[in-house]
């Protein structure tokens, strides 16, 4: 899935004329911290809630401040996973889509994508997780789904997570299968460290909880 099949239609962008008032009136009318400022087709920047909120003068128009706003957007064609990526690392709640002329031609935001994503095939088809720590230079992805295809099973889903701190990476598996125990005792062999798994239906549900929770932080 890319970005411009992401858009929300009803989620509107600010003209520079409007107001930090109008702002914050849509930001918490769409359960969002941030939105797009264009002018006309012309994708200006991102202003947040906090800005609006330091600015203490909800009639002054945005084009009538000194506001520096955030230049941070995606591309029509570029994939879901590096729209996720570049939302957290700047900490947004929407992210303003541009074509390849760089006109504006939308919007998504943080609770759209995390409901695609639990929707996914990967994540409602049933099976276990398992988290292993792996050295980075160690990583090989072929080794891991070769160890679990060895044991009659197969990779449904996979993500890496990584601290500046540590030269380990945190690699999360979804396996096809709920009974892992012959696939953790080859892991064991091959000197994998296993942080945790999920393969019994309680885990799941809690694993459910936690995102259900999640959405509706988001739902705010």
């Amino acid at each position: 899935m890319i970005a411009s099949q992401l858009i929300i239609d009803l989620l509107p962008p600010l003209k520079p004329s409007e107001t930090f008032g109008k702002a914050l009136l849509w930001m918490s009318e769409f359960k969002v911290a941030h939105l797009p400022v264009v002018n006309k087709n012309e994708f200006i920047g991102i202003i947040s809630e906090e800005d609006a909120l330091d600015i203490n003068m909800e009639e002054m128009s945005i084009e009538d401040s000194s506001i520096i706003m955030q230049n941070v957007f995606t591309y029509e064609y570029h994939h879901i996973f590096e729209v996720m990526k570049k939302m957290a690392d700047n900490h947004l709640t929407i992210m303003p889509i541009l074509d390849k002329k760089d006109n504006y031609i939308g919007s998504t935001t943080l609770s759209h994508l995390m409901t695609i994503a639990s929707n996914t095939t990967s994540i409602k088809e049933p099976g276990g997780v398992i988290v292993l720590a792996v050295n980075s230079k160690d990583y090989s992805l072929a080794q891991i789904s070769q160890i679990v295809e060895s044991n009659n099973a197969r990779i449904l889903s996979s993500y890496i997570t990584s601290s500046e701190d540590t030269t380990e990476i945190e690699v999360t598996i979804k396996i096809n299968k709920k009974e892992l125990g012959a696939i953790l005792q080859t892991f064991n062999r091959y000197d994998y460290k296993v942080i945790e798994t999920y393969q019994k239906d309680e885990d799941f549900d809690d694993l459910q909880n936690r995102f259900d929770n999640l959405m509706n932080m988001l739902d705010l």
